[in-house]
C-alpha cells in the first residue's frame, strides 16, 4: 500500500473516531445536570422570556434535529455561540489553542531531551550507580502527581528563589517568532526569552511523567536490542562500540518510542488541564474548566472536539512516521 492510500485510509478511520467523539460530547449535555437557559437568565425571570430564550437557542426542538444541526455546522466551522460571551465558539477555542500546543510541545521536548540519553546511559551501564539513579528517577517521575509537583516548583523556584514566574503567559511563541521573522531581532529575542522563562516550570511539570515513561521505555528497548545477534555480529566485525550503540541499537529502539511520543503528544494536549490550572496558563485546559464552571456547553463541546481532532491527526502522522523509520513495516 502506498503512503497516499495509507493516509487516506487512516483519515477515513479518523473521521469515524471524530464522529464518535462528537456524538458522545453532544449526548453528555443532555444527561448532565443543569439547564443552559439558566446560564443566561436569572432565577426569577418571566416564564415567557425563558421560553423565548429556549426557542432562540433551539432547545425546544427534538433531539435528532439538534444533533443534525450540530453535525452540519462542524464541517464549516460553526460550533455555535458561547452562552456567556455570545461569541463564536471556534474563535474562542482557536485563541486558546496555541498556548496549549506550546505547552505540550515544550513538555515533549523536555521529556525527549532528558529521557533518551538517560535511558541509553541506564541500559549501557546496567547494575551500576547510573542505572540505579535512572531507575529511581523514573519511579519518582511516574509516582509524583503533576499538580503537587507544580505547586512545589512554584514554592521553591518561583517564591523562595525567585528564579521563575509563578504563572501567566505574557507573550506567545508565535509573537516572538513573528518579530524575528520581520527582522525585529531585539524585541523578538526578548519576547522569546520571556516566553521560555514563563513556560519552563509548566513544561517540567507536565513533562515529568512523560520523561520517566520514555526513560524506562528506552532502557528496556536498548537492553532488548543489545542482546540480539546483529549486535554481536557488528562487534565481531570490529565496528566501534559508539557506532553500534547509537546508529544501530538506538535507531531500532526509537521505533516504539516514536509511537509512544506521538500518542503522548495527543494525550498532553488534552491532559494539560491540571497543569494549566496550577500555573494559570491561558490554554484549552483553563478554558475547559471555566466552561464547566459556567455551564457553557457550546464552548466545552468545541474544546473537546478540537482536542479529539488533534489527537487523531497526531496518531495518523505517527503511523506514517513509524513506517518511514522502519521500512519493514508496511502501510497497512
Amino acid at each position: 500500500m502506498s503512503l497516499s492510500r495509507f493516509l487516506l485510509k487512516r483519515s477515513l478511520q479518523g473521521l469515524f473516531v471524530i464522529w464518535g467523539v462528537v456524538t458522545v460530547v453532544f449526548g453528555l449535555r443532555f444527561i448532565s445536570p443543569g439547564d443552559p437557559a439558566n446560564v443566561l437568565l436569572p432565577p426569577d425571570v418571566d416564564p415567557e422570556v425563558r421560553q423565548q430564550v429556549v426557542r432562540e437557542l433551539g432547545l425546544n426542538q427534538p433531539l435528532y434535529i439538534q444533533y443534525a444541526e450540530f453535525i452540519a455546522g462542524i464541517p464549516v466551522g460553526d460550533l455555535g455561540l458561547s452562552l456567556t460571551t455570545r461569541t463564536p465558539v471556534l474563535a474562542r477555542v482557536l485563541a486558546r489553542l496555541p498556548a496549549t500546543l506550546e505547552l505540550a510541545i515544550a513538555a515533549t521536548v523536555v521529556a525527549v531531551v532528558i529521557a533518551i540519553p538517560l535511558g541509553v546511559v541506564s541500559a549501557t551501564r546496567r547494575h551500576e550507580p547510573a542505572d540505579y539513579g535512572a531507575t529511581v528517577f523514573s519511579l519518582l517521575g511516574i509516582s509524583t502527581p503533576n499538580f503537587w509537583l507544580g505547586v512545589m516548583l512554584i514554592i521553591v523556584l518561583a517564591v523562595q528563589l525567585n528564579l521563575f514566574p509563578t504563572s501567566q503567559r505574557p507573550v506567545g511563541l508565535d509573537t516572538a517568532l513573528a518579530q524575528i521573522a520581520t527582522l525585529q531581532f531585539a524585541a523578538g529575542f526578548d519576547d522569546l526569552v520571556t516566553w521560555a522563562w514563563h513556560i519552563t516550570l509548566p513544561a517540567i511539570t507536565l513533562g515529568t511523567y512523560f520523561t520517566a515513561l520514555i526513560t524506562r521505555l528506552t532502557r528496556s528497548g536498548m537492553l532488548d536490542e543489545l542482546g540480539k545477534s546483529y549486535v554481536r555480529a557488528s562487534r565481531a566485525k570490529g565496528l566501534p562500540e559508539t557506532l553500534v550503540r547509537y546508529k544501530h541499537v538506538l535507531r531500532n529502539t526509537l521505533i516504539p518510542i516514536i509511537t509512544v511520543v506521538g500518542l503522548q503528544i495527543g494525550t498532553l494536549i488534552g491532559g494539560a488541564v491540571i497543569t494549566e490550572a496550577v500555573f494559570a496558563w491561558p490554554g484549552l485546559g483553563t478554558l475547559i474548566i471555566d466552561s464547566i464552571n459556567a455551564r457553557d456547553w457550546p464552548v466545552l463541546q468545541g474544546s473537546l472536539i478540537i482536542v479529539a481532532v488533534g489527537f487523531v491527526v497526531v496518531n495518523i502522522l505517527v503511523d506514517a512516521l513509524y513506517a518511514y523509520v522502519n521500512p519493514q513495516v508496511a502501510f497497512d
